[in-house]
């Protein structure tokens, strides 16, 4: 609501300054005119920061912001003819300095586009390996916004103007315009070495045969292949360490040019071929064999069309979700899955993935989960919710019906309880009340939500709502011995990549999840941890429909078994549920073998299974 509010104030105030501008320049009033002209650019600047709708709404009803700038402008060549008058030579200075002022900007965000689109359109981006290299770029305020900071320039004649009119004089706008009119000739001259250095990208087919020539000397035997959505990189990058320790030569290939960038850190060379024609006659991926797709999206096709390649679909994490048993999976030559469980899914689902296809390969990225707990003087909560999915038909997040209450429930439970807070990636991506409910939770977390009044749990006893000093949503880093265990504990939002997921299962006491791959990772922990039944469904159908639910606490809508488990946890009650975690993990995870050994293991299997390559399109 108060979003909303700012964002009309702002709106009222980019809208309203303009006709004002006009009075103050008709009348003429060059002090209002001043104070207005401050207004405008102000209005102007708060709403590009945080009033994107609005902006966009201008733009769609013909008033751009280049129009709201020509009309400020026009406002203040009309305060110069009614103060020193039209037949003034500074009337005519200034009115020839915005021309020009317009020009000479239009003439350097030419230029800017042309390296912008040079870089843009590049076939092949690559890292960790030397074949395209892009030169030093520019600033970025010479490329950047599509030249409008130098539209902010004309701030130098529209101030000197009403300076001027204020003095009584007439030169400053005119001095002001011949100022921005140097700035900008400067801008534009900048640029030019740098469209030079980066002409040779323009010849697409040398910069792919670069790419292919460097590429086929590293000679790739397992491609780890993803495209998506920035938002999803996590899906790609959970995979990057356990391929940089197998015995064959990986290569990630990509298809966005942005997620070069949202990819995680790693030494093996990755390249991104957003033509899909390029990519299936790219000669360096020949010696590859094996596969690797992390997730059933439509771009999968264009590499699946190359022959010889053994398709492998990997997922990015086992869970009892529809996604993990998408009919989709079928035209893969092969499905890994992390243990037994796995392998179930597909045979209840019966969706073609044929059993003798299915592999059991452990969970490489859970090599480095602790099963024991953070080792601080207080417990750790970590919620972690799934997202609202693709269609409602994969509605397993709790954040909408049940987030807030719980975070709400924890803050007030005790101030000597740490909650983590670690949503999916891609929550409010489709849903505006995730979003929503994502946002409450922050600010919760922050303090801005937390009254001192009386804070009632579900069961109906009722406590004081504690208080975060001073908001901060960095985590406690411990409590030395001898410190108060009275005062607030930090608690912590992780909207990024870092600290991973992992990272958190480790600083966890406790973990309160939904339907989701986070269920199995953390089982490999040992730790407790909660499953929130969204759909209200009976615990006897719920187990049975979910089984990674088994070893878990249930938690209902009306959170009523939460406080139960705190008080439990904070006690050292007896966990009831400890052996069937045990017995659980190895169904779903596999044996308590290395699991790095395994992925090795089934890599090479993979390898040795695919045919001799033939080349060609399937």
């Amino acid at each position: 609501m108060m979003r909303d509010l700012r964002t009309r104030l702002v709106g009222a105030a980019v809208l309203g300054s303009y006709p004002l501008l006009v009075v103050a320049a008709l009348w003429p009033r060059p002090w209002l005119f001043l104070v207005f002209c401050v207004v405008s650019y102000a209005a102007e600047i708060a709403a590009r920061r945080g009033a994107r709708q609005l902006i966009d709404l201008l733009s769609q009803v013909h008033l751009g912001v280049t129009l709201r700038f020509v009309i400020r402008e026009m406002t203040a060549v009309l305060l110069v003819a009614r103060t020193v008058g039209p037949e003034s030579p500074w009337f005519i200075a200034l009115a020839a300095g915005l021309f020009l002022m317009h020009g000479m900007r239009a003439a350097q965000t030419w230029l800017a586009i042309s390296y912008n689109r040079t870089l843009s359109r590049l076939p092949a981006l690559t890292r960790n390996l030397d074949a395209v290299r892009i030169p030093a770029p520019p600033r970025d305020i010479l490329v950047n916004y599509h030249g409008m900071r130098f539209l902010y320039l004309d701030v130098l004649p529209v101030g000197g103007a009403a300076l001027g009119a204020v003095l009584g004089t007439g030169h400053q706008g005119a001095a002001g315009a011949a100022i921005a009119l140097v700035l900008e000739l400067a801008g534009a001259l900048a640029l030019l070495p740098h469209l030079r250095r980066v002409r040779p990208l323009r010849d697409a087919s040398g910069v792919l045969k670069a790419v292919d020539e460097r590429l086929s000397a590293y000679r790739p035997e397992v491609v780890l292949y993803f495209s998506g959505p920035n938002d999803s990189a996590y899906q790609a990058t959970m995979w990057l360490r356990p391929l940089e320790g197998i015995d064959r030569r990986a290569v990630v290939v990509l298809r966005e040019r942005d997620m070069l960038r949202m990819l995680g850190e790693t030494s093996l060379p990755v390249v991104c071929i957003p033509s899909a024609a390029d990519l299936m006659g790219f000669g360096a991926l020949g010696t590859a064999r094996v596969c690797l797709y992390p997730a059933n999206v439509g771009k999968n096709i264009h590499m699946l069309r190359i022959r010889g390649l053994r398709g492998v679909f990997v997922g990015h994490g086992d869970s009892d979700k529809e996604a993990s048993f998408n009919p989709f999976t079928k035209v893969y030559d092969e499905v890994w899955v992390a243990g037994q469980a796995g392998r179930d899914r597909y045979v209840r689902a019966q969706v073609g993935v044929r059993d003798e296809n299915v592999y059991e390969v452990g969970r490489p990225q859970l090599s480095g989960v602790r099963t024991d707990g953070p080792g601080l003087p207080y417990r750790t909560v970590l919620y972690a919710p799934t997202w609202e999915g693709w269609t409602d038909d994969l509605f397993h997040t709790s954040i909408i019906t049940m987030g807030p209450g719980i975070v709400r429930l924890l803050l007030a439970h005790s101030p000597e309880l740490r909650v983590i807070y670690k949503p999916h990636p891609l929550t409010g991506y489709r849903n505006p009340a995730a979003r929503r409910a994502h946002q409450r939770i922050h600010a919760l977390l922050e303090g801005r939500e937390l009254s001192r009044s009386m804070a009632r749990h579900p069961a109906g006893t009722a406590r004081p709502a504690a208080r975060r000093p001073g908001g901060s949503v960095r985590p406690a880093a411990g409590d030395p011995a001898g410190t108060a265990r009275s005062r607030r504990i930090g608690h912590q939002t992780v909207n990024g990549p870092k600290p991973s997921l992992y990272d958190c299962f480790n600083q966890a006491d406790l973990l309160i999840t939904d339907i989701s791959s986070v269920v199995a990772d953390f089982i490999a922990s040992g730790k407790p941890y909660m499953v929130t039944n969204v759909s209200g469904m009976p615990e006897r159908l719920f187990r049975e429909r979910y089984p990674s639910s088994e070893a878990g606490y249930l938690l209902n809508e009306d959170l009523a078994e939460l406080p139960v488990v705190l008080q439990a946890l904070e006690h050292d009650a007896e966990d009831l549920l400890a052996g069937t975690r045990r017995k659980l993990k190895t169904y779903l995870l596999g044996p308590d073998l290395d699991a790095m050994t395994r992925f090795n293991d089934a890599v090479n299997g993979a390898y040795d299974r695919a045919p001799a390559r033939g080349g060609g399109i399937r």
